[in-house]
């Protein structure tokens, strides 16, 4: 079917002359529309690669890979627990942690924010906050000194910085002679954290998990156990085991539990924009349809000498085959270098165009990240080229078949 003759007249007829120009015009925008589709659909799916990515290094960043807590909210024999955890090689780094929802007040502002019971020394072993301090640093958090460290946003927005004064409010309660009142305690902000991500910037507080034990009178007992694991891919698997082994008064968590309906969102709306995006590509690619149906019927008379010198009717489909797949493995090509380009350098054109525009495209307290992220997958260009030219080469079909069915006679009387 693929003959050298079929490739020869298919790519002739790729050439445009004067009283065909209008047929090249619609070539040249079938090439173009698969392009910029194939561009759009790599860039787009790169951003959103890495748009995911980007999120779950920052989440992992403050969020424990598996979590063990008590039943009732509470551990008692913690240490007697993490001497068993030892026995699991898959198990990197655990440290215990208090956890309590509280008021922060500070003159005249007060927010709710998540207050976190740390041990400083520990806390490296399952995360990245340690890292991210830009003001003191985590160990300036000493037992009985009721320091805090607050997230930047939060700090912003309470208006204090370091040495400042904020009250915790508790949500237990003390009974005075006055009545009911909630426990309150003075802290001192002896650091400032910025992981990057503003759901943790803005509602995170860290203090000593021994100043955090006396505020919710705790005692010896803390919330939980956070775990860092070799594979953080492993922590459902890893987390049965753990919950099969532990069969007392424990419960087994993972960070794709905590977030499993975040990270499903973004797959759907990744799987989305996946189908939208090709079938746009689909449309610049039955475009074809119509260049090649035109160039059919310019071609009758070309196709009847030639079907009547012996060309069979298969390699009359060929020729037309051949001529739209080069269409459409042109626009592939250049649509796939485009889109890689532009996915690998959108980190550097996005701040450059919003520096030009004096706009921001991702506000920080709506998309979570102020950055637009890429994070170009090889898989994802290999899936989108080959569908590319698979629309492209669908799209040959019908015409070449009705150039097939041209009859010599009737085309030849006329000539």
């Amino acid at each position: 079917m693929f003959k050298p003759l079929i490739l020869f007249i298919g790519l002739r007829y790729t050439r445009a002359k004067r009283r065909t120009q209008f047929i090249s015009f619609i070539t040249f925008t079938s090439v173009l529309g698969i392009a910029l589709g194939v561009t759009a659909l790599i860039t787009v799916l790169s951003v959103m690669n890495g748009f995911e990515a980007e999120l779950r290094q920052r989440i992992l960043g403050m969020t424990s890979h598996t979590t063990i807590t008590g039943v009732y909210g509470k551990l008692d024999d913690w240490r007697k627990l993490e001497g068993e955890l030892t026995d699991y090689p898959q198990i990197q780094g655990s440290a215990p942690f208090i956890r309590a929802q509280v008021m922060v007040n500070a003159d005249r502002q007060v927010s709710g924010t998540l207050l976190r019971g740390i041990v400083p020394t520990l806390e490296p072993n399952v995360s990245q906050v340690a890292g991210k301090m830009t003001f003191g640093k985590l160990t300036d958090l000493q037992p009985g000194e009721f320091g805090i460290v607050l997230g930047a946003e939060l700090a912003n927005y309470l208006g204090v910085m370091m040495g400042d004064k904020v009250t915790i409010i508790s949500p237990q309660i003390n009974s005075t002679p006055a009545g009911i009142v909630p426990r309150l305690r003075r802290f001192t902000v002896v650091g400032i954290f910025q992981v990057g991500m503003y759901e943790y910037d803005r509602n995170m507080a860290l203090t000593h998990i021994d100043d955090a034990a006396k505020l919710m009178r705790l005692g010896e007992s803390v919330s939980g156990l956070r775990l860092k694991l070799d594979d953080l891919f492993n922590a459902p698997k890893i987390s049965r085991q753990l919950a099969n082994d532990l069969f007392r008064n424990y419960r087994v968590s993972d960070w794709t539990q905590a977030h499993s309906n975040f990270f499903k969102a973004i797959k759907t709306e990744k799987r989305v924009m996946f189908i939208i995006l090709l079938l746009i590509v689909a449309v610049a690619a039955f475009n074809i349809v119509s260049t090649l149906v035109m160039v059919v019927t310019d071609k009758r008379g070309d196709i009847a000498i030639l079907k009547t010198q012996g060309l069979s009717n298969l390699s009359v489909m060929g020729i037309f085959i051949v001529l739209g797949s080069i269409i459409g493995i042109i626009g592939t090509l250049f649509g796939t270098i485009g889109g890689i380009m532009l996915a690998t350098n959108i980190e550097t054109i996005i701040p450059a165009i919003e520096s030009f525009f004096g706009t921001q495209f991702m506000a920080a307290d709506v998309y979570y990240i102020s950055e637009v992220p890429s994070k170009l997958i090889w898989e994802d260009v290999y899936l989108i080229a080959l569908m590319a030219f698979a629309l492209s080469l669908l799209a040959t079909l019908y015409p070449a078949w009705q150039a097939s069915r041209v009859n010599p006679a009737e085309v030849l009387r006329y000539e």
